[in-house]
């Protein structure tokens, strides 16, 4: 029997018929991974392994959602055909046969109801060729000003407040690789050692360089756990600790006093206010004892140098871009911003989260970061897409906005390409609902998603393996995604569906392109002389340099590696502190009798945004199969919830249902919920519809809920 079974094991070694290796980038979170797919082909099946490749952000590194990206590219769920809905189930039809629906019902749309009647609904996992088109496609092919995407509730609180206190927005200040060497760093929302786990090695090495880390979370995590010192602060509470950081660092006088004078406007301002705050109501607001706002802060305006890193936790909130902007008052007090090993990072959560938002997917903006409503911008773009200033509209509502316009009838059509709008938005259950109103709604995905099930018309769209062209990683470096993997059944890339669109409205002259790279040579064109100025960067030039740092604005600059050197971006090249209030301008839910508890949402590390793509994978499905509210063993025997039990959640908007898990590490009167799963599972239903003023941002890290134990 041994024998036979050598003779066996054998034969099959030598079944190998071909190999081939694919390059690409992770399709996942923003550190944008280099790796390759190894297919082996054998007599019987294909074998797939996924391995790192070197770059200058991961080195190589793959956390377990890269190794197993691949099983969601191949699932036999991919789309592969167009299908039309009819008489509730979809058909499959051809590409011509859908160009013409679109045409017919888009064009009567826009008779019937006018131009604004149809809407874009982008996305922060599209290439940066894809999403200048989808912009340009939003304002020229169709001429409505509604467009928007998916990273609006990601990381507009960030961007705006990095807008507003530097002049311009790139998500990290510095390299990664300063970051070993910053001697004081705070994260301040951010769980990197599981959204981003393969940045997690440059903290490592700045704790090993003697480093001295605050996490701030309302949970302990993997990534507290690194730190020197947890501020477990209350769900919410983010801007009122920043508030005591900051006190303690003016009063004790531990700023820079040659940096503010010389490159800082509203600092008096916001002197004069902390002094009028009294730290121990801080202290009871934030849920941080006062010891450790002060050594938190203290070592922070001792040292140095010193960076800050916000995400989520502190963005995802009704003032989450005033709290961030708070934060960035603490780099500017104490001048540890423009310097070497000394700055800001905004960890974005999505692939192309910082591409995605410089080319034009946002309703307020145009490529290269130009503004919709400045004039001399309309301008600018106007001539270089050969169209009348006039034509083009103006700026439109956000990404949940659009969605209340669909509600109230004002939006009758929608294009959405690869987002899943009825998990990820808060209310989710009147998205859905509002969703259904529309005439006619057209999807782009590779798979039928939540919301993709709604649609009139789903057309198929490539995977990451398939796709070229580049991102923008979360420092701010361009890079190129090599894809060569074939292409399934008739689906086509983001970009040609953009110009088939257009070419069948009519406008075929503005999309007549052949390639990714022809893309890539006009968005660069359009973003010369923008904050964000590709103008210098090349396919060639990627390829050889491994990626490289915007601002680029011509081929012989290098790139910019630390911003802010010789000044901010405010025409006064100084930036703006502000003052920011503990009492938030729109109203927080906060815990009452009826609803007792915070509830806060975030991720893990097995799963993606909506897991659409990595509940597709068996690995990663395997590792995380359910939701779950992770609660205080002491607040669970409170309302009598055992541990590994269904449990309803229920807010003033929705309930749902998942199974307890005990933890001993999270606040006693905070609950935790991951929001990668949909229906009954998901925790968006809970959330309000309250928006940040300034970034429109939701609120989804923050609901007041009341907890019940399911009877067997």
């Amino acid at each position: 029997m041994t024998e036979m079974l050598l003779k066996y094991f054998r034969k099959r070694q030598k079944e190998v018929e071909t190999e081939k290796v694919y390059d690409t980038q992770c399709p996942f979170c923003s550190m944008q991974c280099n790796m390759q797919l190894i297919e082996q082909t054998t007599v019987t099946r294909k074998k797939y392994q996924t391995v790192g490749k070197d770059n200058p952000t991961s080195e190589g590194r793959l956390c377990i959602k890269g190794l197993n990206a691949h099983q969601h590219a191949v699932h036999s769920d991919r789309l592969k055909h167009p299908l039309l809905k009819v008489n509730g189930e979809f058909k499959k039809i051809s590409w011509d046969d859908a160009m013409a629906v679109i045409k017919e019902r888009f064009t009567s749309i826009q008779t019937d109801h006018g131009k604004n009647a149809l809407s874009v609904y982008g996305s922060a996992s599209i290439t940066n060729e894809e999403a200048y088109l989808l912009g340009k496609f939003a304002r020229v092919a169709l001429e409505t000003r509604y467009v928007d995407y998916n990273g609006r509730l990601c990381m507009s609180a960030s961007a705006s407040a990095a807008a507003k206190s530097f002049g311009m927005d790139r998500g990290f200040t510095n390299t990664i690789q300063e970051i070993p060497h910053s001697r004081c760093i705070i994260l301040a929302g951010t769980n990197i050692a599981e959204c981003q786990p393969t940045i997690m090695p440059y903290f490592e090495r700045a704790k090993e360089n003697g480093a001295f880390i605050v996490a701030i979370d309302p949970r302990e995590t993997p990534t507290t756990q690194m730190a020197d010192l947890h501020l477990k602060v209350k769900p919410g509470k983010d801007a009122v600790l920043a508030n005591g950081l900051l006190k303690v660092i003016i009063d004790e006088n531990l700023i820079d006093e040659k940096f503010i004078k010389k490159r800082v406007n509203g600092f008096d301002e916001v002197r004069d206010h902390v002094a009028s705050l009294d730290l121990s109501e801080i202290a009871e607001l934030s849920g941080v004892p006062i010891n450790n706002i002060i050594k938190a802060a203290t070592v922070f305006g001792k040292e140095e140098s010193g960076m800050i890193f916000t995400a989520r936790g502190v963005e995802q909130q009704t003032d989450g871009s005033i709290a961030v902007r708070n934060f960035l008052n603490i780099l500017l007090a104490t001048g540890k911003i423009g310097k070497e090993n000394s700055g800001f990072g905004a960890v974005t959560g999505q692939g192309n989260g910082q591409g995605a938002r410089e080319h034009g997917q946002k309703t307020d903006q145009l490529p290269g970061y130009r503004s919709i409503e400045n004039e001399q911008h309309r301008k600018e773009i106007s001539d270089f897409w050969g169209i009348n200033e006039k034509d083009l509209p103006r700026k439109g509502v956000s990404a949940f906005e659009m969605i209340e316009k669909i509600d109230e009838g004002e939006i009758k059509g929608m294009f959405l390409m690869c987002s899943n709008p009825v998990v990820s938005n808060p209310s989710a259950t009147f998205v859905k609902e509002a969703i259904k109103k529309l005439d006619f709604f057209v999807a782009c995905d590779l798979f039928i998603s939540e919301t993709a099930e709604l649609a009139d018309l789903i057309l198929p769209a490539t995977s990451y393996l398939e796709t070229p062209g580049t991102m923008t990683n979360v420092e701010g470096r361009v890079t190129l995604r090599e894809a060569s993997f074939p292409i399934r059944g008739e689906a086509k890339h983001d970009w040609q569906i953009i110009c088939e669109v257009a070419q069948a409205l009519s406008k075929g002259e503005h999309f007549s392109f052949s390639s990714p790279e022809e893309i890539f040579t006009e968005l660069a064109m359009a973003t010369k002389g923008g904050i964000a100025d590709y103008s210098g960067i090349t396919y060639d030039r990627l390829r050889a340099e491994k990626g490289i740092l915007w601002p680029c604005p011509d081929e012989d600059h290098p790139g910019t590696k630390r911003l802010f050197e010789d000044g901010f971006a405010h025409a006064d090249k100084k930036a703006e502190m502000v003052v920011v209030s503990n009492t938030p301008e729109v109203a927080k839910d906060n815990p009452t009798e009826n609803f007792p508890l915070y509830l806060t949402t975030g991720r893990v590390m097995s799963h993606y945004l909506t897991g659409v793509q990595t509940r597709k994978s068996s690995t990663l499905a395997a590792r995380e199969f359910e939701s779950y509210m992770e609660i205080h063993p002491a607040t669970a025997e409170k309302y009598h919830i055992k541990d590994n039990t269904m449990v309803e959640i229920e807010s003033e908007r929705g309930r749902i249902v998942v199974r307890s898990k005990w933890s001993d590490t999270i606040r006693k009167d905070t609950v935790f919920v991951p929001f990668h799963w949909a229906d009954t599972q998901n925790v968006n239903q809970l959330v309000s519809k309250k928006l940040d003023p300034t970034c429109r941002m939701p609120g989804f890290k923050v609901s007041a809920v009341r907890i019940s134990p399911i009877a067997n």
